[in-house]
């Protein structure tokens, strides 16, 4: 015959038990998504594992008067942003192509653009979407579908691999679905690839499907969500040092111009090509050197 006192103490110990147990799940299980977006501010981070959207106090943007050999793409998407941001119709964008061509850069500078001499509820909010956050991408939809800020959503380096399946996200939130894209919001993307999948995987669906230009059909019509495509190409030697002159004068990067451009073209040669980016980090290892903080 067990005592009483030993069963209420094994009912205490395993009371315990659970209780700590309880805790522990409670500390692991990420934080509730907020329903409403922040009063304030003008640029976010998507992260619903902490919560949702997180603020960003400074954008790290240049002034698009320092992005060189893309004219045509930044008006296109400047006049693109501004009609959105004065409630006009816009379409999402989607840009592609060589890496290191400002493609990011591009976006964050539009949005600071577009928000010069605007304020309060005119201003556009910035929210960045990491790719590995897409499949979240309704749940941050239904977060910023009642609000009365205008939204611009952005997504860096986009792309699908295979059996990747997050992509039905993207479309039904962009077009699809019974709610379809908020008013409020836009959303650019910028990638490598014209249809944000790998030619391999394409050409694998057509070799191995029934029907092969349905099945292909699927994955091709995720980029046709989009109703701008901004190409992005490898910049030639002129456009290049174009750049590296751009960046010398606005931050006051005294080198005499052959010497300057000398110095730019065997840092090309050396990052074994020319782009943005290369021009970029050029001028950062100048200004270290010359003692000028960007």
């Amino acid at each position: 015959m067990v005592a009483k006192g030993s069963v209420d103490k094994g009912l205490r110990g395993e009371n315990d038990l659970l209780k700590r147990v309880a805790e522990a799940l409670e500390r692991l299980a990420p934080p509730a998504v907020a329903t409403r977006p922040p009063a304030a501010g003008d640029a976010f981070v998507w992260e619903p594992a902490h919560g949702g959207l997180l603020p960003v106090e400074r954008v790290a943007a240049v002034p698009l008067s320092l992005l060189k050999g893309v004219d045509a793409n930044r008006d296109t998407l400047l006049e693109n942003t501004r009609r959105f941001a004065d409630g006009l119709p816009a379409n999402n964008a989607l840009l592609w192509g060589a890496r290191g061509m400002g493609k990011s850069s591009l976006v964050k500078a539009v949005h600071g653009e577009v928000n010069r001499g605007r304020k309060g509820a005119a201003r556009l909010v910035l929210v960045e979407i990491h790719r590995e956050e897409i499949a979240s991408l309704p749940v941050l939809l239904r977060v910023l579908r009642a609000d009365k800020r205008r939204y611009l959503l952005y997504c860096d380096d986009l792309s699908f691999d295979r059996d990747d399946t997050s992509y039905k996200s993207l479309k039904a939130a962009l077009e699809g679905g019974l709610e379809g894209r908020p008013e409020n919001v836009l959303f650019y993307a910028t990638s490598n690839r014209r249809h944000l999948m790998p030619r391999d995987m394409m050409e694998n669906e057509r070799s191995t499907a029934i029907n092969p230009s349905e099945a292909v059909e699927e994955k091709v019509s995720l980029s046709d969500r989009f109703g701008l495509w901004l190409g992005f190409h490898n910049c030639g030697q002129d456009e290049y040092l174009a750049m590296i002159d751009g960046y010398a004068s606005h931050y006051g990067l005294i080198v005499e111009k052959n010497e300057l451009h000398r110095r730019a073209l065997a840092w090309a040669t050396g990052r074994g090509g020319r782009s943005g980016r290369v021009a970029w980090q050029f001028v950062q290892d100048l200004a270290g050197e010359l003692g000028v903080t960007l």
